[in-house]
């Protein structure tokens, strides 16, 4: 992945901080900034999501630096945001489920933590801060496809976290003259994301069980639909919200996806099809706290930080599911 780079300015004078870096998510932009140059890339995390496993990748690297610390630790923040001239802001406990069903840890770190990071980022002079939204903010809108600045209720703990971040972002921004941007994030899969666990995400899981020849479970009728975005056009994102020169841009949520709909049963016999595989899905409970649909608008990532996901969803499913057949060993070492 990253033939190409999706930014023009070079990274050689920049110091980034990735919370979360050890995380799917956080360790594939770790990946991105590495191979193009950045003068530093520090990570920062507890491992309760992400592993060292993902790091060990990029072992030796002489511009990664490691910290292992909590979001929710202020002295631990302060010494993370040192000499920071970018974060991007990717730890959070995810899952719907999860937050259900412990909603005051969910909140604990995606709330307390994100105060504790956006204040010392403040305090640290730190030039720009990028973080992890969520799709999930859009709660019971009904609209399709989903528009930044029209939102519903929210339909989970989860939900209400990120929605919150946004609210901060916001008061930060016009508060203390930080530049923040929000990214919502529609539904990301790829390479290293983890099928193990008791909240790991559909695509993971429906991989790893064919790989296994095992059918997978599908909640509900399997027509919900989402925006199934793969990680390469979420570093995208990422890089060029951090890298951006256009005022416009600042201070500003937007919807990371693709634009296309896709049905989980869709999405599987894509999977299915691209693993030789002809086994059918077991069909389980509705999930408590998930919406229908989802689709998002991307217009305004595309007008005004030159958002362009060059994947789609069948070359990012192909992507993903050979990435797990070449490395079995790996997602089976649990850190």
């Amino acid at each position: 992945m990253y033939d190409q780079p999706f930014h023009e300015q070079p990274l050689d004078n920049l110091t980034f901080l990735v919370t979360g870096g050890a995380g799917f998510i956080g360790s594939n932009i770790v990946e991105y900034l590495l191979k193009y140059g950045a003068q530093k890339v520090r990570t920062f995390d507890n491992y309760s999501n992400g592993f060292h496993k993902n790091l060990t990748l990029f072992a030796g690297h002489p511009n990664l630096e490691i910290l292992d610390g909590d979001i929710r630790d202020a002295a631990a923040c302060a010494t993370a945001c040192a000499g920071v001239n970018i974060v991007l802001h990717q730890a959070a406990l995810g899952s719907v489920p999860r937050s259900i069903n412990d909603p005051v840890l969910t909140n604990d770190v995606n709330v307390g933590g994100f105060v504790q990071m956006l204040t010392a980022a403040k305090n640290a002079g730190v030039r720009r801060f990028v973080y992890a939204a969520s799709s999930s903010t859009y709660g019971d809108h009904p609209g399709l496809p989903k528009v930044e600045d029209r939102i519903g209720k929210p339909l989970s703990p989860y939900a209400v976290t990120k929605y919150a971040n946004e609210l901060y972002a916001d008061v930060f921004g016009r508060t203390y003259g930080q530049e923040i941007i929000g990214l919502r994030y529609f539904n990301i899969f790829g390479p290293r994301q983890d099928p193990g666990g008791a909240y790991a995400a559909v695509i993971p899981l429906f991989i790893d069980a064919l790989l296994r020849n095992q059918s997978p479970t599908l909640n509900g009728d399997g027509g919900q639909t989402r925006d199934f975005t793969f990680v390469e056009n979420c570093v995208q994102a990422n890089i060029r919200a951090a890298l951006t020169t256009n005022p416009d841009a600042i201070n500003q949520v937007y919807n990371i996806a693709v634009g296309d709909r896709t049905s989980l049963v869709e999405m599987y016999d894509i999977l299915r099809q691209e693993a030789g595989s002809d086994l059918a899905p077991v069909f389980g409970p509705d999930r408590a706290g998930d919406i229908r649909d989802s689709l998002a608008d991307i217009s305004k990532a595309q007008n005004l930080l030159g958002y362009d996901p060059q994947v789609r969803i069948r070359e990012g499913l192909r992507q993903t599911l050979q990435w797990f057949k070449a490395n079995q060993d790996f997602i089976q070492q649990r850190n």
